[in-house]
């Protein structure tokens, strides 16, 4: 049978793809030994992270057919990307075929998309009805949650109808806490998704582990063969899938006093349970990762796929940031980090979890999958990162930080604006236009998101030289051709190749901003960096595709120069036939988040014909919060819902978004239930999690510190409890803020 290509065609459009169909030839797996078992306890171990955002260390805890897929042979090298096929361009990671129903998850098949019901599974018509509404907009396999033995039995109804309607799509059944509803539902479903940290734990504590011998880490190894084995059996005699689904905010106590609250222990809990599987012969089973933290699940991936390179693993992977949100914030969270990951050729298989019904998720993760297919193949010349950036070793650039051009040290947000639509403003529009703030008074001054650089398109007027002497009182930078009409202070743009080739440039208030296309030899850039002396530069490829490559080693050569000059990307996006603003979002979005995410850039100029200046501006912040760099707004840490969440959480969390959204720097984690609840709580500062029904516990940090408050006061109790710890402040009355005043204002 001859296999489907690595990737859908770029213009196939958002449906699913075909079924394949599964081989009926079975091949025999590698033999296992207990060398392969002590070689990946031992990589782990050996593991390092410089960089654990969100970290808990024990000082800070309270105390059909048989059929085997072909296998591929133990690999006897790492690949140059350490933890990726290539260093230098997108190329899949060769993977197995994991069959998910008739579904093939990995390298050699498109990538797939899921999603989850956020029905009560028990209501077989309900969930039947949305599994469809989702297959029918590009959804290749649904998740269900199956919480106990009434759920576990509806999904045999389920399955049931959806074959009776036609619909062949995969169902995979949701375990926490239960192995025996595991076994039940396995008949009925076709794959199995477990979660490491409390499939044999129960519910979480995290204070009764004072220290931890050899003795007492074999024992609760054994007991996770013991309660994952049937399971494994099972699975493996009717030939059907398993997802090793690993959460950042569910890693069981002896995981996190091991290793702490990291990647490290991430990819230690998953190859637990992939040792057992491999134990007894089984490897239909796919691993994921997940972290409501960008940061840490891109980390945590790496370094998982790096363990498997040395250990001649090739299992899939499924892509996700947990927890990520609603509405834009989602969308940008998931693309930053499920998208780092595709560019480098991880991911086989994605869902973009939202706090919306689940069909919506359909649409970003087609998207995803696009960015993914168009990177194929893209990239550079092969180079040399001197760096241990590949090891897993975070590290933000230091910089010499200009003291007249006002950028900001967590991420700097910049503007492009034409001089004609500048001209055309009066103060009141270009204010609204930059995200300034008018006072009643006349005076302009920054808000939280206010635009940082305004980068000028054309020559100077006399009219808009006067606005530019407004705008750099604010102070806004203003970054221009050079002119008769400049004013002082202003930011003169020069590019790499005309700062080489002309002689030393003469020091002026406000300096230079000096342009790269990322094509220029190491040479070239250090003549122009010696000549111009730039106050920060700008990487603006003239390539569409390949942008993270080209940046990569674009800052390789800067650090090859040894400059500490801020470094801004300025990438467009013109309008394309068939791609819409959310298209835009996502792609945009993966592209500065898979350099964001490893430190690299100091700011953006997002530059996209097909959205309008206040949706750039507020998408780049949204960027820059999502990427763990500058925080302009509350941030909100939702679960997506599902059939375990135990009030309405689209509704609650916009009553919540509604009340607080106004606390820069405050992070607030609204979950439907205690799956992920208390670990998740460590990330953020607050914590809103369902406890029964109609009931609500509260958290700080990692303790629950009111229980049971009926949910109809417990957004009330949550503002109180923001002011008990110092972290409120009254949101400003809108006439305090901005007032239009007219004539008197008007430049």
């Amino acid at each position: 049978m001859a296999l489907a290509p690595a990737f859908v065609a770029a213009n196939g459009g958002p449906g699913r793809p075909a079924p394949v169909e599964r081989p009926s030839v079975a091949v025999a797996s590698p033999d296992l030994s207990a060398a392969s078992s002590q070689a990946s306890k031992a990589a782990v171990a050996a593991g390092s992270l410089a960089l654990v955002l969100g970290s808990r260390t024990k000082a800070t805890r309270r105390s059909r057919k048989a059929v085997v897929v072909p296998t591929r042979t133990t690999r006897p090298a790492v690949p140059s990307g350490v933890y990726c096929e290539a260093a230098e361009k997108c190329e899949r990671r060769k993977t197995r075929t994991v069959y998910v129903g008739e579904v093939p998850v990995g390298s050699e098949h498109p990538i797939a998309t899921q999603t989850m019901t956020t029905t009560l599974t028990s209501d077989v018509d309900a969930t039947v009805e949305q599994i469809k509404k989702c297959a029918d907009m590009g959804i290749d396999i649904v998740r269900i949650t199956v919480q106990g033995m009434k759920e576990a039995k509806a999904c045999e109804g389920i399955k049931k109808k959806l074959l009776e309607d036609g619909y062949k799509t995969p169902i995979v059944a949701d375990i926490h806490f239960t192995p025996k509803v595991a076994l039940v539902c396995a008949d009925f479903v076709d794959k199995v998704r477990v979660n490491p940290g409390n499939f044999t734990e129960g519910r979480k504590s995290f204070d009764t582990i004072d220290e931890l011998s050899e003795e007492d880490v074999k024992e609760a190894q054994a007991a996770i063969e013991e309660a994952l084995t049937p399971l494994v059996l099972k699975l493996k005699e009717q030939n059907k899938a398993m997802r090793i689904g690993v959460n950042h905010g569910s890693l069981s106590e002896r995981i996190l006093f091991q290793y702490g609250d990291s990647p490290e222990g991430m990819v230690a809990s998953a190859i637990e349970f992939g040792e057992v599987c491999r134990k007894h012969d089984f490897h239909n089973f796919i691993f994921s990762m997940k972290s409501s933290n960008p940061q840490v699940m891109v980390n945590a991936y790496r370094q998982l796929a790096r363990e498997m390179y040395k250990l001649g693993w090739d299992y899939p992977l499924h892509l996700g940031v947990t927890e990520a949100g609603g509405g834009a914030d989602g969308r940008i969270k998931s693309a930053v980090g499920i998208g780092a990951l595709l560019l480098d050729g991880l991911g086989d298989t994605i869902r973009v979890s939202l706090t919306e019904d689940p069909e919506f998720e359909a649409k970003p993760c087609v998207a995803l999958r696009g960015v993914a297919e168009q990177a194929l193949g893209k990239g550079v010349e092969p180079f040399e990162e001197k760096t241990d950036r590949r090891k897993g070793v975070f590290y933000r650039r230091e910089c010499t930080w200009p003291i007249d051009v006002p950028l900001n040290q967590d991420g700097s947000v910049f503007a492009r604006m034409p001089v004609k639509e500048l001209a055309s403003l009066d103060t009141a529009q270009m204010c609204d236009r930059l995200g300034l703030r008018l006072r009643a008074d006349g005076d302009v001054q920054k808000d939280w998101k206010s635009v940082d650089v305004v980068v000028l398109d054309g020559m100077v007027t006399p009219n808009v030289g006067v606005k530019l002497k407004t705008l750099m009182d604010v102070p806004t930078g203003v970054i221009c051709k050079a002119g008769p009409n400049v004013p002082d202070g202003a930011t003169i743009m020069v590019s790499c190749d005309d700062g080489a080739a002309g002689e030393k440039m003469t020091e002026r208030l406000g300096g230079y901003a000096m342009v790269f296309n990322g094509e220029e030899s190491e040479d070239t850039m250090l003549a122009a960096l010696n000549n111009v002396s730039p106050r920060l530069v700008m990487l603006k490829p003239t390539a569409a595709k390949g942008r993270t490559f080209i940046a990569r080693r674009f800052f390789e050569k800067l650090r090859q120069c040894e400059s500490s000059v801020p470094a801004m990307l300025w990438y467009e996006y013109p309008k394309e036939d068939g791609k819409d603003q959310d298209d835009v979002v996502v792609e945009a979005s993966a592209d500065f988040g898979s350099l964001f995410v490893d430190g690299m850039g100091e700011g953006l100029l997002w530059d996209a014909e097909e959205l309008s200046p206040d949706m750039l501006r507020e998408s780049s912040f949204n960027l820059l919060q999502a990427s763990r760099m500058r925080i302009s707004k509350t941030e909100f840490i939702s679960c997506p819902s599902c059939g375990r969440t135990l009030f309405n959480l689209q509704e609650t969390t916009a009553k919540i978004q509604e009340r607080t959204g106004h606390l820069p720097g405050v992070r607030v984690a609204i979950m439907g239930c205690i799956v992920n609840g208390p670990g998740e709580m460590a990330d953020a500062d607050f914590g809103y999690v369902g406890s029964g029904v109609g009931k609500i516990d509260l958290y700080v940090k990692y303790d629950v510190v009111k229980r049971g408050i009926p949910s109809e006061n417990a957004v009330e109790a949550l503002v109180d409890l923001i002011k008990e710890n110092g972290r409120w402040t009254e949101p400003a009355e809108a006439e305090d803020v901005e007032a239009e005043v007219g004539a008197v204002a008007v430049l």
